[in-house]
C-alpha cells in the first residue's frame, strides 16, 4: 500500500471516530454545550485538558522552532510548561468554586459589571480567534503534503470536520472527541521519536537519547555534534542562545501567564463534578502534557542532525549528493521547502550564511521527520493523523468560547437575558458555525509560523486577562473601575505592538529588528510589558475610585476558604 492511500486510511478511521463520538455525545441541553454536564471523571477530563492545551503549536511548531533555533526555541517549552502549572494550581481551583465557567461571566459577576463582561468577551474572541488561526495553519500543513491538496482545500476539509462534532456536539461531544485525540497524538508523536532515537543513539528512551553518545563511531554526543556542525556551517552553536535576557524573559513569562489566562483552558474545570476532582484533572492533565513536552526538546535535535546530513552530507557512496532526498522532493510540492543553486554546482547546501541555498518552513520539521529518517511509511502516516488531532483538538475548544462568549456572556448575560435555553443553545450553534468559517481565513492567510502566532494569543490573554483573574481572586479591594481600565490599556497595548512590529503600518520604524524593540522584547513577549500596564493601570484607577461593594468582597472571601469546596457546584 502506497504512501498516500495508507495517510487516507488512518486519517479517515481518526476522523470516523471523532464523528462517531460526536453524534454518540450530542449536547441536548445549553449545560451539556457549555460544560459536559459537569459530569466528566478527572481522568477522563485530564487527557481532554492534555489535548486541548497540545495544540498544532505543541505538536508540529515546537520541536521545529527548538530544532532551528536551538537553545532560543526552549523559552516555548519553559513558559508552556511552567503555565499550566499557574494555571492549575492557582487559579483554576479558585475559579471552579466561584461557579463561572466562563472568563467573561467570572469577570462580569465579580466586577459587577455589564462593561466589564463586554470588555472581557471581546479580549476572548480576539485572544481566540489570534489562537485558532495557528490552529487551522497547521491543519492546512498536514493536509497539503499527506493528502496532497494545496493549503487552502486542506484547511476547507479541517473546518468541515470541526463544524461537525463542535457544532453538534458541543463541549460534550469535544471533551470526549479530545480523549480520542490524545491517545492518537500521543502514540504519533513517541513513536517515531523512540525509532530515530535508537538509530541515532541506540537509547529507547528520547529524553535520554538526547544527550547521548551517536552511533556513527564519532564517540561524540549529539548535542556536541549539532554545536559542531552549527559552527561549521554558520549558525549559532546550537545550546547557545542569541536573544538577549530581557527577550527570554518575556517571552518565558508571557507564555507562562497568558496560559492562565487562556478561556478555552480554564472551562475544563467546570466538566468535573466537584472542586477537588478539578483538582485531580489538573494532575492527570500535567503527567499526560509532560509525556510530549519533555520528549520535544530530543525531536527537535534528531531532527535537526538528519536534516543536516540529509541535505549536505554524502551518500552511500561518500560523493556529495547531486539529487535532492526524496523528502525533500515530497515537501518541495507543497511550497514549504524551496531550493536556490545559488552557485550553478547542481547540488543542495544549507548553511546559516550567504553560502544558503535551501529555504525551509519551520512547521515541517517534526512532521518531516519520519521521512527524513527513512521510517516505514505507517509511521509517516500516524504522524500526519496526531499533527491533524492535535490541530484540531484545540481548534474545537477556542471555537466553543467563541460560541460561549457570544451566546451566553453577550446575549444572555447582556442583551437578551430572556431568551429561553433552547434559543441560547442554537445561538452558540449558529455562533460557533461562523467562527469556523472565520477561523478558516485566518488558517489560509495566517500572520506568521503557527508557534508564532500562537505565542500572540497567549501575549494578549496575559495583557487582557490575567491581571483580571489575579486581583479578582486575591485582592478583595479592586474594583469594576480599575479592571476595566487595565484590561483596556492592556490588550490595546500588546494589540498595537504586536500589529507595528509584524508589518501592518508601514513605517521606517516598523521593521521587526532587536534594535527597534522596546526594552529589547520582541512582539512574540510583549505581553508580559502588557501585564505590567494592565496591573498598574488597574491598581491606580481602583485608588481614585469606588470601593468594591462589602458584599462582593465577602464572596472573594470565600472562594479562597477551602471550606466546604469539595460539595460546590457549578451554577
Amino acid at each position: 500500500m502506497d504512501l498516500q492511500t495508507l495517510t487516507y486510511l488512518v486519517v479517515g478511521v481518526t476522523f470516523a471516530i471523532y464523528i462517531g463520538i460526536a453524534i454518540w455525545a450530542r449536547a441536548g441541553s445549553t449545560q451539556e454545550f457549555y460544560v459536559a454536564g459537569g459530569g466528566v471523571s478527572p481522568l477522563a477530563n485530564g487527557m481532554a485538558t492534555a489535548a486541548d492545551w497540545m495544540s498544532a503549536a505543541s505538536f508540529i511548531s515546537m520541536a521545529g522552532l527548538i530544532s532551528f533555533m536551538g537553545y532560543d526555541g526552549s523559552v516555548y517549552l519553559m513558559g508552556w510548561t511552567g503555565g499550566y502549572v499557574l494555571l492549575a494550581l492557582c487559579l483554576a481551583p479558585y475559579l471552579r468554586k466561584f461557579g463561572k465557567f466562563t472568563v467573561p461571566d467570572f469577570i462580569g459577576d465579580r466586577y459587577y459589571s455589564q462593561t466589564a463582561r463586554t470588555v472581557a468577551v471581546v479580549c476572548a474572541i480576539l485572544i481566540s480567534f489570534t489562537y485558532v488561526a495557528g490552529q487551522m495553519r497547521g491543519v492546512g500543513v498536514v493536509f497539503s503534503r499527506f493528502l496532497e491538496v494545496d493549503i487552502t482545500t486542506g484547511v476547507i476539509i479541517g473546518m468541515a470536520v470541526v463544524f461537525f462534532y463542535a457544532v453538534l456536539g458541543g463541549m460534550k461531544g469535544i471533551t470526549y472527541t479530545q480523549v480520542a485525540q490524545y491517545c492518537v497524538l500521543i502514540f504519533a508523536y513517541m513513536v517515531p521519536a523512540v525509532f530515530i532515537s535508537i538509530l541515532i543513539t541506540g537509547h529507547v528512551f528520547p529524553q535520554t537519547g538526547l544527550g547521548a553518545t551517536l552511533l556513527d563511531g564519532s564517540g561524540m554526543h549529539l548535542l556536541d555534534k549539532l554545536d559542531g556542525l552549527s559552527a561549521e556551517l554558520g549558525f549559532a552553536a546550537y545550546t547557545e542562545g542569541t536573544k538577549s535576557t530581557a527577550d527570554i524573559f518575556a517571552i518565558t513569562a508571557a507564555l507562562m501567564v497568558g496560559t492562565a489566562g487562556l478561556p478555552h483552558v480554564i472551562v475544563r474545570f467546570f466538566t468535573v463534578p466537584r472542586v477537588k476532582d478539578a483538582r485531580i484533572s489538573a494532575g492527570w492533565a500535567l503527567i499526560f502534557i509532560s509525556i510530549l513536552y519533555t520528549t520535544a526538546p530530543a525531536i527537535g535535535a534528531f531532527a535537526r542532525y538528519n536534516m543536516i546530513d540529509t541535505i549536505n552530507g554524502p551518500d552511500a557512496q561518500g560523493t556529495l549528493l547531486t539529487e535532492a532526498p526524496t523528502w525533500i522532493k515530497n515537501w518541495e510540492k507543497t511550497g514549504l521547502i524551496k531550493h536556490e543553486d545559488k552557485n550553478g554546482d547542481g547540488r543542495m547546501f544549507y548553511s546559516g550564511d550567504e553560502r544558503n541555498e535551501m529555504t525551509i518552513d519551520r512547521d515541517i520539521m517534526v512532521l518531516a521527520n519520519p521521512e527524513i529518517a527513512q521510517l516505514p511509511d505507517w509511521v509517516i502516516a500516524l504522524v500526519a493523523a496526531g499533527g491533524i488531532a492535535a490541530a484540531l483538538s484545540t481548534a474545537a475548544g477556542l471555537l466553543l468560547v467563541i460560541s460561549t462568549s457570544i451566546s451566553h456572556d453577550l446575549l444572555k448575560r447582556n442583551l437578551m437575558p430572556n431568551i429561553t435555553d433552547k434559543q441560547e443553545l442554537l445561538a452558540a450553534r449558529g455562533a460557533a458555525a461562523v467562527a469556523i468559517v472565520i477561523a478558516g481565513y485566518l488558517g489560509i492567510n495566517p500572520p506568521g509560523f503557527v508557534a508564532e502566532v500562537v505565542a500572540f494569543a497567549f501575549g494578549l490573554a496575559a495583557a487582557s486577562f490575567f491581571p483580571a483573574i489575579i486581583l479578582g481572586i486575591f485582592y478583595k479591594k479592586m474594583n469594576k473601575e480599575g479592571a476595566i481600565a487595565g484590561m483596556l490599556a492592556g490588550i490595546i497595548f500588546t494589540v498595537g505592538y504586536i500589529l507595528y512590529f509584524k508589518g501592518i503600518f508601514i513605517t521606517p520604524f516598523a521593521e521587526n529588528k532587536p534594535e527597534n524593540w522596546l526594552f529589547g522584547i520582541s512582539p512574540e513577549g510583549i505581553g508580559t510589558v502588557g501585564m505590567v500596564v494592565n496591573f498598574v493601570v488597574a491598581y491606580a484607577v481602583s485608588k481614585f475610585t469606588k470601593e468594591v461593594p462589602q458584599d462582593v468582597q465577602d464572596i472573594v472571601e470565600q472562594i479562597r476558604f477551602p471550606k466546604g469546596a469539595g460539595e460546590a457546584q457549578a451554577h
